[in-house]
């Protein structure tokens, strides 16, 4: 039997492997075991219980105000022991996080195969987003399976000359997840088929790029919407980290219409963007899983390592600029032809039967039979 490590210490990392993790406990001929940094400590143990994941190791790296060099060499070190021990026969990692990167890392100093979920994003600036851009170019680099979710995302791998014996076109976990969660959830499932009439915008703010002067300018957009729209609500899950939650609480926290909530689990971030008329992030997955449900997103970010949400007409590159984010907003509270236009968009990012193709793709890997193969996603 052949056994499958999976790392994840953040709540995307959890989100997008989880239906990978899932779809190896289910076959037999692998051993499907999990380990968490816990990264990021409250938000790792929140949604691998949500998920019903048991993490097999835990290496409590989180203090309190930690630094990107401190989890760096933390994650490194520990997870250096428990490939000594453990000795899988590959490693999954997803994404772009510290976590995604060491433990990739420290699985090609081990010379034991990887493969990165997700695979293939770039915004081809180093800085924008910092440091995940770093990240995912370096996993691609030492990767022996690069699982990418779009064509565009295969298309970069194979003009920075990654092999192409290593690419694999499988669309993207986020997709698998989130109709795992809605389908097996009545109210959820509710939601998705009724329509919202109120004017309620999401807002999720964390990136490192935003602290400090652009989380600013978010709020102040934030507070000209609300003064100017009257019927209009915002929800705002506020990120733990100091820096976010000092801005947004000294900004944010007395106005009646804009409710700071503590940060929620994946089934009530589901229910919020649901009923979302608007959402507004920086966030990477929230983009994807917009498109799922066809909810229009407003990127505040200048540059997206997704931009097939943009090209097929779901998303629009706002920055943090509170005039832009203010006109947008605006736009699409007013123009019922240009709002109806963003929920029409295709999805981009896939089928919701990633996890599956990537076990198939494993499977072969290892001389193992396929029966019942997954046809390709249509490029």
């Amino acid at each position: 039997m052949k056994t499958v490590l999976s790392i994840m210490g953040t709540r995307p990392e959890i989100i997008k492997v989880s239906p990978v993790v899932r779809a190896f406990a289910e076959d037999g001929d692998f051993e499907s075991l999990v380990l968490s940094t816990s990264q990021h400590r409250e938000m790792s143990d929140q949604f691998l219980s949500e998920f019903g994941i048991v993490a097999n190791y835990d290496l409590d790296v989180m203090i309190p105000n930690q630094t990107l060099s401190y989890i760096t060499s933390e994650i490194s070190a520990r997870l250096d022991r428990v490939f000594a021990d453990l000795r899988p026969d590959i490693v999954l990692v997803q994404g772009d996080t510290t976590t995604a990167f060491i433990g990739g890392l420290v699985a090609f100093y081990h010379r034991i195969p990887v493969g990165h979920i997700e695979a293939g994003l770039r915004t081809f600036n180093l800085h924008f987003p910092f440091p995940e851009e770093l990240n995912r170019q370096m996993i691609s680099r030492l990767a022996s399976f690069n699982f990418v979710p779009t064509i565009r995302a295969k298309e970069n791998l194979v003009r920075e000359n990654i092999p192409c014996d290593t690419i694999y076109f499988t669309g993207n976990t986020v997709v698998d997840a989130l109709r795992y969660m809605v389908e097996r959830n009545p109210s959820l499932k509710a939601l998705e088929s009724s329509s919202s009439n109120d004017n309620t915008i999401l807002v999720t703010a964390h990136r490192r790029e935003n602290l400090g002067e652009p989380m600013k300018n978010i709020c102040d957009a934030i507070l000209q919407i609300v003064d100017s729209h009257t019927d209009c609500r915002v929800v705002f899950p506020v990120h733990p980290n100091p820096r976010v939650r000092e801005v947004v609480d000294g900004k944010l926290r007395n106005n009646v219409r804009i409710d700071l909530i503590e940060p929620v689990d994946y089934h009530q971030l589901i229910a919020y963007m649901l009923r979302s008329k608007i959402i507004l992030t920086d966030s990477g997955g929230i983009q994807e899983e917009s498109a799922c449900l066809r909810k229009p997103v407003l990127i505040m970010r200048d540059e997206t390592e997704r931009p097939e949400i943009v090209e097929v007409g779901g998303g629009i590159l706002v920055g943090t600029n509170k005039d832009r984010i203010f006109e947008q907003v605006s736009r699409l509270l007013t123009d019922e032809v240009a709002y109806r236009t963003m929920t029409k968009c295709r999805n981009p990012f896939g089928d919701g039967r990633a996890a599956n193709r990537i076990v198939e793709s494993i499977r072969r890997h290892f001389g193992l039979p396929v029966s019942n193969p997954i046809g390709p996603l249509e490029e």
